[in-house]
């Protein structure tokens, strides 16, 4: 399990199921509560992992399955909402308990800053916190997240990509919803390659 400390929080990560989805908790350092960001699978590992702190919700970065595998066991053990975009309940084929919309989410002391990112699905969301960025699918090490679903759109991932998520300090750390993270400054050198392959 991965855990960065930062300045007024707590991010841990473990890595779940057969797509390797990543499930971040972001908590309070002042007062436990956290957030579950994409509690994907496992169940039982997100609920061990969660021991000791409060969770409040569960955070969704976007509707497509492998994404939501353990929210139903989640947040009934948990009594807490399970939150997504309306525009990816379809996608989703469940229902949201409290919609996500961008703008702050608050979590005990801390703030959370809810990015809509539409690209990869129409309701993607990226998570952001003290100079770090929880990306889900719509940033990888490499590149944007996949464009070929009917409801996808290169044009519009890319757009989000440099209008919500390049505009930002090359310090800033991402953490996606699959494999390791990496820094805007790594990735912003590529952006007119992944424009060019359109992938």
């Amino acid at each position: 399990m991965l855990t960065i400390d930062l300045m007024t929080a707590r991010i841990r990560s473990l890595s779940v199921g057969p797509l390797d989805n990543n499930v971040y908790i972001i908590s309070c350092k002042a007062t436990g509560k956290a957030a579950i960001v994409d509690a994907a699978n496992e169940a039982d590992r997100i609920l061990a992992a969660v021991h000791d702190v409060d969770p409040q919700v569960v955070l969704t970065t976007h509707g497509h399955a492998d994404h939501l595998g353990a929210v139903s066991e989640v947040t009934a053990a948990l009594e807490i909402p399970f939150r997504l975009h309306e525009a990816d309940r379809v996608i989703a084929g469940r229902s949201i308990d409290e919609p996500l919309l961008p703008g702050q989410i608050t979590i005990g002391e801390i703030s959370i800053g809810a990015i809509h990112t539409p690209g990869h699905t129409p309701g993607s969301m990226c998570f952001a916190i003290d100079g770090v960025i929880l990306t889900g699918d719509t940033l990888f090490p490499g590149g944007p997240g996949a464009t070929r679903s009917p409801y996808s759109d290169f044009d519009q991932i890319m757009n989000s990509l440099h209008t919500q998520l390049f505009s930002r300090p090359d310090e800033t750390r991402i953490l996606p919803g699959h494999g390791v993270p990496t820094m805007i400054g790594t990735e912003r050198p590529h952006l007119a390659e992944w424009t060019a392959r359109r992938w």
